[in-house]
């Protein structure tokens, strides 16, 4: 399951109040205050289509990522100014503050990988603070996610250090893929996209995975790349060849 690591840093919080309300979300992460409905799982969701981690599973990559960080800035600013920080606050902010955000994307068959729905009229980070209001969760919690967004000015430290982490790994996360795209560019010539390819790669190989190879020579990477090409164009054949046939047939 792809929030198997969420699920984990969950436990580690302590707070009941906190606990139950993202654990609530996790387990069924779907908007209870309309009856609009997501085209896609939150388990494919990109974080940001043609920007940062735009890739199948992006989404939940991000958000664990900005959620270790974030403690990290916690323990540095714990340690070097002597400040006081609830943890507990950092982990649910860091894990709410984009979750309902699969709801704004939708395949992109022509392109690769997705783009903005053209019916969504709500923007994630409105969202999920009416949904933590419809399910009662605490203010300060609340607080810290609207926050993170921007949306008002920083009145706590859990909400301005998981933007800080937030925008830290949207740009890490946007200058890796871009690294991984220069890198596979060639398959262009071949007739596919880099974005399709790239979306194809961390589809089966995970972007750790991915990371890892590239720092063992572009090469390795370049020749996954080239096979993943062949077989987008092999099942794009296919369908036209299975369309056609049936096209014939009636």
């Amino acid at each position: 399951m792809c929030l198997k690591e969420l699920t984990s840093l969950v436990n580690s919080i302590r707070k009941e109040s906190y606990r139950s309300v993202v654990t609530s979300i996790l387990s069924d992460p779907k908007l209870s205050f309309t009856d609009a409905k997501p085209l896609i799982d939150i388990c494919q969701s990109p974080a940001a289509p043609r920007k940062h981690h735009f890739y199948s599973g992006g989404l939940v990559t991000h958000t664990l990522s900005v959620a270790l960080i974030a403690l990290r800035i916690a323990e540095v600013f714990r340690e070097v100014y002597g400040v006081s920080i609830d943890d507990d606050l950092v982990i649910v902010t860091a894990i709410l503050h984009d979750i309902f955000k699969y709801y704004q994307y939708a395949p992109d068959p022509v392109n690769g990988g997705y783009r903005a729905r053209d019916d969504w009229y709500l923007s994630h980070d409105y969202a999920v603070v009416a949904e933590l209001a419809k399910r009662g969760a605490p203010d300060e919690l609340i607080r810290a996610v609207t926050e993170v967004h921007g949306l008002v000015p920083f009145t706590t430290l859990e909400g301005l250090i998981v933007h800080l982490a937030d925008s830290t790994d949207a740009r890490f996360g946007e200058y890796l893929q871009n690294v991984l795209l220069s890198k596979i560019r060639d398959v262009e010539k071949e007739g596919c996209t880099t974005y399709k390819v790239l979306d194809g790669l961390i589809k089966r190989r995970g972007i750790k995975e991915i990371a890892r190879l590239l720092s063992q020579g572009a090469d390795k990477l370049a020749e996954e790349a080239r096979n993943i090409c062949r077989e987008l164009k092999a099942s794009t054949t296919q369908v036209a060849s299975s369309t056609g046939s049936a096209g014939a047939s009636s």
